[in-house]
């Protein structure tokens, strides 16, 4: 079958635990490329902090904030910012009780404590650039395009049930299991994925995906062929067609060479 569109997430699929890219997973992308199929980083980061990894990759396109929001060949695709009304009562909930919390917006991130620990790690871990107060958003609620917790325990996820259609998935990375993203149960990586299968006229049996979190999952049951990484959240296995190695072993070379798509 002749693949036309491979869909990668970033944090443990691409990126390692030691933030570093292997070798391997460079080499693959670029015989893919030569191949003429399109590369779509497919990520819960914000699009404005992917530009300094997509030159390093050479790679064009992105879908971000899980979903939320696309560029294809260097062209806005797609943007559903939060119903604001959601944001609000969000914002309310963690004033409430103390709960961190990041706004991701199409031009910065907004953080309710900038020099916390678990902010500073948050933001170094994912080498995020543009950091701005809370406070200072202003005008910009209304361009959240998603929302990101820090510091949260586990039992304090209940909180924000009564959020309509919010969903928190608990962060798939290293270290930083205490972050939860926060998407809508109508906007995830999966309709992200159909949305740019659709504007780039390709059939999702001729799409790839890679992916190790559970926000993952919908990613992988959109596109034809599906990789789980060996280093996945063990949930996310069946969801996915195929399983590869750890992100510390080759993983997605591996896995592109098991359907031949690299020597």
């Amino acid at each position: 079958m002749k693949y036309r569109a491979l869909f990668l997430d970033i944090d443990g699929t691409i990126i390692r635990p030691d933030d570093t890219i292997e070798q391997s997973t460079k080499k693959a992308i670029l015989d893919v490329k030569n191949q003429g199929i399109e590369v779509i980083l497919t990520t819960g980061r914000p699009l404005h902090e992917l530009t300094e990894l997509a030159e390093e990759l050479n790679v064009e396109s992105s879908i971000g904030y899980n979903g939320a929001a696309a560029i294809i060949r260097g062209h806005s695709c797609f943007k559903k910012p939060i119903d604001p009304d959601g944001v609000e009562q969000v914002l309310a909930i963690a004033a409430r009780h103390q709960h961190e919390i990041a706004l991701h917006t199409g031009t910065a991130n907004y953080l309710t404590d900038l020099n916390s620990p678990a902010a500073k790690q948050f933001v170094t871990k994912f080498d995020y650039r543009r950091n701005e107060p809370i406070s200072s958003i202003q005008g910009e609620i209304e361009d959240v395009l998603a929302m990101t917790f820090i510091n949260m325990r586990p039992a304090d996820v209940h909180m924000y049930g009564e959020v309509d259609r919010l969903v928190l998935s608990q962060a798939n990375v290293e270290g930083m299991q205490h972050c939860y993203d926060v998407f809508r149960d109508n906007v995830n990586k999966g309709t992200g994925v159909s949305q740019v299968l659709e504007h780039l006229n390709i059939p999702k049996e001729k799409a790839i995906a890679f992916g190790d979190g559970l926000n993952d999952k919908e990613m992988l049951l959109s596109v034809g062929e599906s990789f789980a990484m060996g280093n996945a959240h063990p949930d996310l296995f069946a969801y996915a067609k195929n399983r590869t190695t750890d992100v510390m072993d080759a993983g997605l070379y591996n896995g592109l060479k098991m359907i031949g798509l690299v020597n």
